[in-house]
């Protein structure tokens, strides 16, 4: 029997799937527990275009995903802290200073989470870093720390 899915069903497929299973499979469990539909002409029209909606709208999020990384690449955002002798900082620059830093200095709201560190920073100077937009997009910005 051809049905389509309409959620994950492991070892049988994803979201959105056309696949042919067993008729008891598919009568007793997937389209009974509601994780499937049968493939008809008018099903398989409305899946097909669902999918390119949903294409359309990954594109879409991609696309302002690269045009912030034109917005940040290769800026420099500059942190004030407090430090000791030799340079060395009380504790650790962390991924939220550099958001609300980014929001400070270029008006941008960067999730904390995306913001790629190269180990931890304890030392006042200049160091590239990277920001994960999205999947495919990544782009690097400087971060420049500062005495107070």
């Amino acid at each position: 029997m051809r049905i389509i899915l309409q959620k994950d069903v492991k070892g049988t497929g994803k979201k959105g799937d056309i696949v042919n299973v067993a008729d008891g499979y598919a009568k007793n469990f997937l389209l009974k527990n509601g994780y499937a539909i049968v493939a008809d002409n008018k099903s398989t029209l409305e899946n097909s275009s669902q999918k390119e909606a949903v294409l359309y709208h990954k594109e879409q999020e991609r696309l302002k995903a690269v045009e912030l990384g034109k917005q940040i690449e290769n800026k420099t955002i500059f942190l004030k802290v407090k430090c000791g002798e030799n340079g060395k900082l009380f504790g650790a620059i962390s991924a939220k200073e550099i958001a609300d830093a980014f929001k400070s200095t270029l008006n941008i709201d960067i999730d904390k989470h995306n913001i790629i560190l190269n180990g931890v920073i304890k030392t006042v100077g200049e160091q590239q870093l990277a920001v994960k937009l999205h999947p495919t997009v990544t782009v690097k910005f400087n971060l420049k720390i500062d005495v107070e």
